[in-house]
């Protein structure tokens, strides 16, 4: 039986040789540290959580590769399609380097997205996954946030806008952020250096109707299809 004809998942049982060990290997191994007692202590540290993180991904897939066969998409033709086979295999890598739950849910969501008739080309497809394993929850958050910043800014309670900074919107929507303007620059700064918004900075003045406009690109709403929910 393989993961695609399975009606229920079972994670493998954890052993010497399964994949968070290996893993968990792998990376010691590129920790300059003296002494068998020293990686084994800090194996012993990494291993189990790279064993939950696999256990919940593989449980991941498995929803998500249900949903696609309640879309009409067969085992057999999951199988045979190579781009939803490359697309599991990167965002496996990548959800198992991370415990943000936002990036992983971005990664379940790709892997449905890569089997539909609406999935962009292969090399874009990757392309996005990387990003996705580059990216932090919060590039992910402004993205979203400056797709649809005006439903996002009357959400959280926002007052009315006659001019400023972008800043203000950011502040507003995520009060957490606020006084941190040299760390969401760098956010800023990453997701529009991936071509992914149209506006360099957040601090250029514009008027109330400019701050609560669409900053996404072309690509930047194709990223965000990607690993949204499929309707």
């Amino acid at each position: 039986m393989t993961l695609l004809d399975a009606d229920e998942l079972t994670p493998p049982e954890p052993g010497g040789g399964d994949s968070a060990h290996a893993v968990a290997r792998a990376v010691l191994d590129g920790i300059p540290v003296v002494g068998s007692a020293a990686v084994e202590l800090l194996q012993a540290i990494i291993t189990p959580p790279l064993e939950r993180r696999r256990d919940e991904w593989m449980s991941d897939v498995a929803h998500a590769i249900r949903e696609l066969q309640r879309k009409g998409l067969t085992s057999e033709k999951l199988r045979e399609d190579p781009a939803f086979i490359d697309t599991v295999l990167s965002a496996s890598h990548a959800a198992i380097r991370t415990s943000q739950v936002e990036k992983r849910n971005a990664l379940r969501n790709a892997v449905v997205n890569s089997a539909l008739p609406s999935a962009p080309v292969v090399a874009v497809q990757q392309m996005f996954i990387a990003l996705v394993d580059r990216f932090t929850e919060w590039h992910l958050r402004l993205l979203k946030l400056f797709h649809d910043p005006g439903e996002a800014y009357s959400r959280a309670g926002g007052g009315q806008l006659y001019m400023g900074g972008l800043s203000t919107v950011v502040e507003t929507v995520y009060p957490e952020l606020a006084g941190r303007r040299s760390f969401y620059d760098l956010v800023w700064s990453d997701v529009n250096a991936a071509g992914l918004l149209n506006t360099p900075t957040l601090h250029v003045t514009m008027s109330g109707q400019g701050l609560l406009a669409n900053r996404t690109t072309d690509l930047g709403d194709t990223f965000l299809a990607f690993i949204s929910e499929p309707s």
